[in-house]
């Protein structure tokens, strides 16, 4: 019997077996188990997220988000993919994905380089996503994506290194990238 792709409605309500406790997403109408994270990537990860947080803290609704469920525009009913975290001023709610996400943040390791820029191009589709972060996990490195005035990408984003700074303009955001790993074994000397 032939595969039949899952639909999102489908996905939202299926029940796997959280026995294993992978968390998963679905990736045009595949179910998708995502693998957990390795060390430095939960630190930059958690670095990440504390001066995210402390950023928006009292701007109200801005919050950061963590593995939260968000559907691209484009191949709507089949795709829920999961970013490692998110920035959006959107009231809470108890919705199952967020809808209007800001900022998009992936951590990239070398074993997960191809569902990362995957995900990545999926979130380009969402109309409200101003800027697509990619972090690296096994060098200080990322990667920036920031939507233009007119609502398009640039081709290729901006690489910043070691010694450079993270700007998120959308939300004011300005820091060392350093400071992204000041928890994690690689950005110890």
């Amino acid at each position: 019997m032939p595969f039949t792709r899952m639909r999102l409605d489908k996905f939202l309500s299926w029940d796997p077996d959280y026995s294993s406790g992978a968390k998963w997403q679905l990736v045009d109408g595949e179910p998708v188990a995502m693998a957990p994270a390795s060390t430095p990537h939960a630190e930059i990860q958690a670095e990440l997220t504390t001066l995210l947080g402390n950023h928006v803290l009292g701007r109200k609704p801005c919050r950061v988000l963590i593995k939260p469920g968000v559907v691209p525009r484009v191949r709507a009913d089949r795709n829920y993919r999961v970013p490692d975290m998110a920035v959006t001023c959107e009231p809470p709610n108890r919705d199952q994905m967020l809808q209007t996400p800001v900022v998009l943040v992936e951590n990239l390791s070398s074993s997960n380089e191809i569902g990362t820029n995957s995900n990545i191009w999926a979130f380009t589709t969402i109309p409200s996503a101003m800027e697509i972060l990619s972090i690296h996990s096994t060098r200080i490195a990322a990667s920036l994506l920031r939507r233009y005035p007119d609502g398009n990408w640039p081709a290729e984003p901006v690489e910043i290194g070691s010694d450079g700074m993270l700007v998120l303009d959308s939300i004011g955001f300005e820091v060392p990238l350093l400071g992204c790993y000041r928890t994690a074994f690689l950005g110890r000397a």
